[in-house]
């Protein structure tokens, strides 16, 4: 599934530089993932790097975004245009 990052985030900028998607950047208030650019770094990494960083574990899977690693490999190959 996709990660989000609750309110809790203390806007600490690390995960941002960290996402190999650039799925991340400052919303309204706090940072935000774009669920159609996050492949929780599948294609990438074999965790998804923002989580590693994260100093407050604010970012979580995304409850109403369920996806399994095939999706997100499918993901990954559109947005690198992979087939």
């Amino acid at each position: 599934m996709a990660l989000r990052i609750d309110e809790t985030c203390i806007n600490c900028d690390m995960c941002e530089p960290e996402c190999p998607n650039e799925a991340i950047a400052f919303g309204a208030e706090i940072y935000e993932i774009a669920a159609d650019k996050c492949t929780e770094c599948v294609g990438h990494y074999d965790e998804p790097q923002c989580t590693l960083v994260c100093p407050i574990d604010c970012i979580e899977p995304d409850p109403e975004l369920v996806e399994d690693k095939q999706v997100l490999q499918q993901k990954f190959n559109r947005i690198y245009q992979l087939s």
